[in-house]
């Protein structure tokens, strides 16, 4: 009898986090995280790392397991998480995983796709291009080689789409075919369940979330991590917001609706990614309170 994955998905603030521990629970289970976010020490409030009973109710495991100084990849993930998963399936039938990162998903679900190696030329090109014209111009490029993957990805995150642009110009093709030239053959069944609210609903948790992460001390737990600003875990919602305040570049009230605003696309851009998945069985949750 092979054992079963169960992953839950969807976008942010949608009540992933309580659906998988009841889940868990129910299968007497543990829980795999799959949240490109929660897995850096540093980080808990702007993540919405789950609370300090969620996660003695039920076991996680990859969460808060690595420092924002270490270089982690999407290629360790799959390594880390699918030790983790088979572990797991010497002592039970089912696990639980959770999480709205799609790269992080798609990887235990199809494993990672061969990325061509980038030149010097093409690599300085593509840098040259963002500090002489800006992320706009990397923007228009990507929409430009591969309109598929820049419907769906982080379009202020310009790490990311400069790693895309780099593969298009590099290989000619598109960055999108890669991610899904092969699919790995798991020993597990997978099944996935999504969680959706109503758009009206998740915008309002939405808000309220961020609200609660600001009177939870937000913006001193950013201030905690400014030295490292720059690093490639920071350049994320939540954090790039606060900085900016802190760089006296906006107010704090600004900040606060900016990182509002962000959560609203980024939940947004989830949706598009996971409703490209046809195996999902989608869950309308009920409203509630966070």
């Amino acid at each position: 009898m092979k054992k079963t994955l169960h992953i839950i998905v969807g976008p942010t603030a949608s009540g992933k986090t309580t659906f998988a521990i009841d889940l868990a629970k129910r299968l007497k289970t543990e829980i795999v995280s799959a949240d490109s976010r929660q897995i850096f020490k540093e980080m808990s409030i702007g993540v919405a790392r789950p609370s300090e009973s969620e996660l003695q109710s039920v076991k996680h495991h990859l969460i808060a397991t690595w420092s924002i100084k270490e270089n982690y990849s999407v290629a360790r993930y799959e390594k880390e998480a699918l030790g983790i998963i088979n572990s797991l399936f010497e002592k039970y039938n089912d696990v639980v995983m959770v999480g709205g990162s799609g790269l992080y998903i798609d990887a235990i679900i199809k494993g990672i796709d061969y990325m061509p190696d980038i030149s010097e030329g093409t690599r300085n090109y593509v840098k040259q291009l963002f500090s002489s014209q800006g992320i706009t111009a990397l923007q228009e490029k990507l929409k430009e080689h591969d309109p598929e993957y820049y419907n769906i990805v982080d379009k202020q995150n310009h790490r990311r789409l400069q790693r895309a642009l780099e593969v298009c110009l590099e290989s000619g093709k598109s960055f999108s075919s890669f991610r899904k030239e092969s699919r790995k053959e798991r020993e597990f069944d997978i099944k996935l369940i999504g969680i959706r609210r109503k758009r009206e609903e998740l915008v309002d948790r939405i808000n309220k979330r961020v609200d609660n992460m600001i009177n939870e001390g937000l913006v001193k737990e950013v201030t905690s991590l400014y030295e490292y600003k720059d690093l490639l875990a920071l350049n994320t919602v939540g954090y790039k917001e606060i900085f900016e305040y802190l760089d006296n570049k906006t107010s704090l009230n600004e900040a606060i609706e900016q990182i509002k605003i962000h959560t609203r696309q980024y939940a947004k851009r989830q949706m598009t990614w996971f409703n490209k998945e046809e195996n999902i069985t989608w869950i309308e949750q009920p409203e509630a309170d966070l």
